[in-house]
């Protein structure tokens, strides 16, 4: 099962910091944390950019596997 890692805006509307699915690529992952984390965890994932592994995945073909991390990264402010 692949770990999702969740930060900021996104932890808080999953109330979760991390959890583990599995997941064969990014677009099944964005529709299983949709339908598990509700409404507004959609809209804050909408805006989010997803690592895997430390690499940005822009595209939901993007394959998992079992020993994969994600991180779930909302935008960022500060100076």
């Amino acid at each position: 099962m692949a770990t999702i890692r969740f930060f900021a805006a996104a932890a808080e509307a999953a109330a979760v910091d991390a959890a583990t699915l599995d997941i064969a690529t990014i677009g099944d992952l964005r529709t299983r944390l949709t339908v598990r984390y509700g409404a507004e965890f959609e809209r804050v994932l909408g805006r989010c950019s997803l690592l895997v592994n430390g690499t940005r995945a822009t595209d939901d073909a993007v394959p998992l596997s079992d020993s994969d991390t994600v991180d779930v990264l909302p935008p960022f402010a500060g100076g």
